[in-house]
């Protein structure tokens, strides 16, 4: 790869002007994090029951006496054999920061229409410490906008990311994540929810990956994250 050679002094120049921008990315993240610390909250007026491997739980129950909810949408149809690529890369993240979050009042469990006996077998081929829940025998998947009836993939539209989309350019699954706030009372509000590429800054190996002299480097044509692979299927020789 060719890449312009600059002396020190150069290198120092380009890489001050370029601060000068990261600085103002991270003000606007601040500035950003606020706002979604200010968005108004939505009571959850239907409850929801789920599958996991303690038995049937309702939404307030997986908080595990928290007061704080993270959800990551979980792409696992109830007839796949295994859970989605890019899923799976995220969880490798968020498992990482499990042991902070539930030391700060935060519970993450990812939740997926597959029955619970795939979803826990696939939690232990994976190592992951969280929990997994299934939606199989509820409507949450599709009141959240990350599952869709095949009807309306075929003949009509479907709402994702906070927007219609024509049907045949979704999937049955597509990913996201929600956050919900429990009340001292047992009241459960609806706190905030991101899609598509909405939850990419928590991927640190992207992050790092950024500041790699290649960056992301991603060649797959077309394809967005078409290096991944789940962590137990890399060659052996690649991790030596």
């Amino acid at each position: 790869m060719e890449h312009r050679i600059a002396t020190r002094q150069e290198w120092l120049a380009a890489r001050k002007a370029l601060l000068e921008k990261e600085k103002q990315l991270t003000r606007l993240r601040d500035q950003i994090n606020a706002e979604r610390l200010a968005l108004p909250w939505v009571k959850v007026e239907k409850e929801y029951v789920f599958d996991t491997v303690g038995g049937p739980k309702t939404l307030a129950d997986l908080f595990e006496g928290r007061s704080q909810l993270l959800v990551q949408h979980f792409m696992f149809g109830p007839d796949w054999e295994a859970g989605c690529v890019g899923c799976s890369f995220g969880a490798d993240h968020a498992d990482a920061a499990y042991q902070h979050l539930k030391h700060h009042d935060v519970t993450y469990v990812a939740i997926a229409r597959a029955p619970i006996e795939k979803l826990e077998a696939y939690r232990r081929r994976m190592g992951w410490r969280f929990s997994f829940a299934s939606s199989y025998r509820n409507d949450f998947n599709y009141d959240f906008h990350v599952s869709f009836p095949k009807e309306a993939l075929e003949n009509g539209k479907v709402f994702y990311n906070f927007r219609e989309i024509d049907g045949k350019d979704a999937y049955d699954e597509l990913p996201g994540a929600s956050a919900f706030y429990k009340d001292a009372d047992g009241t459960v509000y609806h706190t905030y929810s991101q899609y598509a590429r909405g939850g990419e800054e928590v991927l640190s190996a992207y992050m790092l990956l950024d500041m790699a002299p290649l960056g992301r480097n991603e060649t797959a044509p077309g394809l967005m994250m078409g290096w991944v692979k789940r962590h137990d299927e890399y060659p052996e020789e690649a991790g030596a």
